[in-house]
């Protein structure tokens, strides 16, 4: 069986363009990603997050189901669920 550890996702190193590494905490990187998001046009997000209304909602999916984010030509914005204590 499986050891749940694997499976928890408590803290993220985040990858962006021209900044530092960053690690950041769940609520840490859902504050983050909402933050990105209401900068976004609506039209401009992926079809999966446009089924979605509010900007918390499409947060916590790309969270449980994605590593990253188009932001602009250019530029990325990456997570990835890191362990940080043996």
């Amino acid at each position: 069986m499986p050891n749940p550890l694997m499976y928890q996702q408590d803290h993220f190193v985040v990858l962006e363009t021209n900044k530092p590494e960053q690690f950041l905490t769940v609520s840490e990187l859902l504050e983050k990603l909402e933050n990105v998001l209401q900068q976004l046009p609506f039209d401009d997000l992926p079809p999966d997050l446009q089924k979605f209304k509010l900007v918390s909602e499409q947060a916590e999916y790309l969270i449980d189901r994605s590593c990253d984010l188009d932001v602009g030509p250019g530029k990325y914005l990456q997570w990835y669920a890191v362990r940080l204590e043996k």
